[in-house]
């Protein structure tokens, strides 16, 4: 059978495996936490090329631990069921009857379809929520706004923050040939159910578990600098001093802080991915370059 011209020469599938090799060992038999959301997650091409890969990390013995997220989704659902909302720094405000849709897109909807995604890719996917096992354990998340000189304290409802992971839950599946998929809803001391931001989620699972990487997948390009050019690697404390020189701004201060508490948590890099991009998490771990912002301590 002859090669089409768009088809890659067997010899140079070859060398790409070869030189993938060096970064599997170095992976193997360690934790990487996946955070998967964004518009990526609505790519119908990006998410198959996202299964596949999450399922082949854990063939050649590596142990991915996916957390995603769901906004777009829950907004789309809230407006069908003519339910308003409002948005506060980025946070929904999220009542009882909210919430319910929220828990029911998050640890229903989505969480099942990317655990089927990654079981046709020859994965073993389960699903998992904060309430199973007491796996994300979590507290009222309080935010506070200063106008006049004057302190007010914003009511979110249910929105939360994790408290403690149970790590103990997620180490039973190193050793088999299980994926878990984690919905970021956490569970109160009085059994409150909680909505919890899902890059923090990634974090703390993280560094709980003690992750080599910490990937967050994401629609941008990564951290650019002020000629918004890509910068490659930062340190932490580099990373400290742009937010504060206002060259990390906006939507991307939370993503930086977030790799900030994993790394401080004992993660070892935490990398801030083009999640656009078909076959990011591949093209990260296993090749020089990687296609977004790699974190570091220091």
């Amino acid at each position: 059978m002859s090669l089409t011209n768009t088809s890659p020469d067997p010899v140079v599938k070859a060398a790409v495996l070869a030189q993938a090799l060096p970064y599997m060992r170095r992976y193997a038999g360690r934790t990487l936490v996946v955070k998967y959301g964004g518009h990526a997650m609505g790519d119908t091409a990006v998410g198959d090329s996202f299964a596949r890969d999450v399922a082949l990390l854990k063939q050649v013995g590596i142990n991915p631990v996916v957390v995603h997220g769901g906004g777009p989704q829950i907004a789309q659902m809230l407006k069908r069921l003519g339910i308003e909302t409002t948005i506060v720094d980025g946070l929904r405000v999220t009542d009882r009857e909210t919430m319910e849709v929220v828990e029911m897109v998050l640890a229903g909807t989505i969480n099942k379809q990317i655990v089927s995604a990654i079981n046709a890719e020859g994965g073993c996917a389960i699903g998992l929520s904060g309430k199973d096992g007491r796996l994300i354990e979590a507290r009222k998340l309080v935010r506070t706004r200063v106008e006049g000189g004057v302190k007010t304290e914003i009511d979110l409802g249910f929105v939360g923050e994790p408290q403690r992971i149970a790590a103990g839950v997620l180490d039973t599946f190193k050793q088999s040939d299980i994926i878990p998929v984690i919905a970021p809803i956490g569970v109160g001391p009085e059994g409150e159910t909680y909505n919890i931001n899902a890059d923090t989620v990634a974090g703390a699972v993280a560094a709980a578990v003690k992750a080599t990487r910490l990937l967050l997948l994401t629609d941008v390009s990564g951290v650019l600098d002020a000629d918004k050019r890509l910068i490659p690697e930062l340190t932490a404390g580099t990373a400290r001093r742009l937010i504060a020189e206002g060259v990390i701004n906006g939507g991307m201060i939370p993503k930086i802080e977030t790799c900030l508490q994993a790394v401080d948590g004992g993660v070892e890099a935490a990398v801030i991915v083009d999640g656009r991009v078909p076959h990011a998490i591949l093209l990260e771990l296993f090749t020089e370059g990687g296609v977004g912002t790699l974190i570091r301590a220091g």
